[in-house]
């Protein structure tokens, strides 16, 4: 496994991809903000497999923490993250100081407005924007090529997919499936956070996703029903605590008055001092 170089400065980021480019090499660009798992590994796999020269940023975005959330305690561990990019096949990792990033405090923000409001705007109303703002600095720094997001966070991939396309970004935004554990809770660097007691419990949001599903393929078209059975699967255990349990359209996340088409079936709850999402795709046409 050879070493993968690090390089924390925007215009060694561009030197590396116009050296790339300058070869006729596609390139591909993995956003994190570290603590690398699995899932992540498999996006960079993705990437190196499609592209010439696969870029990971790790970037712990500030603009996207509301007070009182993690931003100071998110995990961080870069050397381990750099071995695991290099064990996926990623080129070149790119990992800002803040002062890099936002050399002054930002006066300007990227907001897709509508799409970030629902669901876990609810909860986190300043999220997005921060998403939104530090991802479009990236794709500017990282010109013409692909960019691969995991579907586990789906609200963001759709809202990121709708920036682009609006503000005509030369990246064809790339979603990949949600990895998992072998008892279905979606691999997450926040997994950290849980305890040995509260690890078990985190698999309820897959068990409330099925059992929507389930409701679903059993004939249900009632988005009500539907998330009523969901929200019951969250509710009967004791160490998680619900936010939200919805059915949306697949591409507008707007709640269908009748369950048709390709929807997502979205959870969040706490459980312990974890924040967890999961969500499930369904194409009720092809039932």
């Amino acid at each position: 496994m050879n070493a993968v170089p690090v390089v924390e400065r925007a215009c060694e980021l561009r030197a590396a991809l116009d050296a790339a480019r300058r070869d006729g090499g596609a390139v591909g660009l993995v956003p994190t903000m570290g603590y690398l798992h699995e899932g992540h590994q498999s996006l960079v796999a993705r990437s190196a497999g499609e592209n010439d020269l696969t870029v990971v940023s790790i970037f712990v975005n500030p603009l996207q923490f509301a007070e009182g959330e993690d931003y100071g305690t998110y995990p961080r561990d870069l050397d381990r993250d750099v071995k695991m990019c290099a064990a996926a096949g990623a080129g070149l990792v790119f990992a800002p100081l803040t002062e890099e990033m936002y050399p002054q405090t930002p006066i300007t923000s990227v907001a897709v407005n509508g799409l970030n409001a629902v669901l876990e705007g609810r909860f986190r109303p300043t999220h997005f924007d921060g998403v939104t703002t530090v991802v479009a600095k990236l794709f500017a720094m990282f010109g013409p090529g692909r960019a691969y997001f995991g579907e586990k966070d789906y609200q963001q991939l759709a809202i990121i997919r709708r920036m682009a396309a609006d503000l005509s970004m030369p990246v064809e935004v790339v979603g990949c499936p949600t990895f998992r554990e072998s008892d279905g809770l979606a691999m997450s660097s926040r997994n950290v956070y849980l305890t040995a007691e509260e690890r078990p419990a985190a698999t309820v949001l897959w068990r409330s996703l099925q059992a929507g599903r389930d409701a679903v393929v059993e004939g249900s078209r009632n988005p009500d029903e539907v998330e009523s059975v969901m929200a019951a699967v969250l509710a009967a255990e004791p160490m998680a605590s619900t936010d939200y349990a919805a059915v949306v359209d697949a591409a507008t996340l707007d709640r269908p008055d009748v369950l048709a088409g390709e929807l997502r079936l979205l959870v969040a709850a706490h459980v312990g001092k974890a924040r967890l999402i999961d969500n499930l795709g369904l194409d009720v046409d092809q039932l």
